[in-house]
């Protein structure tokens, strides 16, 4: 056999295992968007209750400037908890960022935001996106 044929045998093993790695990859990511498909249509079916509001923050500038982002995110829950009685609340990753975005000592004057209430009384807190 020569060297020729032996590479090409070689390169359409090869290419029989990189198709059969593409498909399996193609069926792994298949079944993953379904199972995200399932479960934002089981969030959807769970959300009882969901809010738009614009929470006033002005009152954490009253504060020394080292307290003023944490007062601000004690304020946020305070305000969600008056509004809409939760069993729990969950402050979104975005929302805290938005907070934080200038430092400890320049939060935001107010912070608009989306609350949503499952069937267990829990609420998780999001930025709300433009209208």
């Amino acid at each position: 056999m020569s060297t020729s044929d032996k590479k090409s045998e070689t390169e359409s093993t090869e290419g029989a295992e990189e198709s059969e790695k593409a498909e399996g990859v193609k069926e792994a990511v298949g079944e993953v968007v379904e199972k995200a498909a399932e479960e934002e249509k089981e969030a959807k079916e769970d959300i009882v209750e969901e809010r738009v509001y614009t929470v006033p923050l002005n009152r954490a500038w009253v504060s020394p400037r080292k307290e003023r982002a944490p007062r601000a995110t004690r304020i946020l829950k305070a305000f969600i908890k008056r509004h809409m009685k939760p069993e729990s609340i969950i402050l979104s990753k975005e929302v805290n960022e938005q907070i934080w975005r200038r430092g400890i000592e320049k939060p935001p004057r107010n912070i608009r935001v989306r609350a949503v209430k499952d069937r267990d009384g829990k609420v998780s807190v999001h930025i709300a996106e433009a209208d």
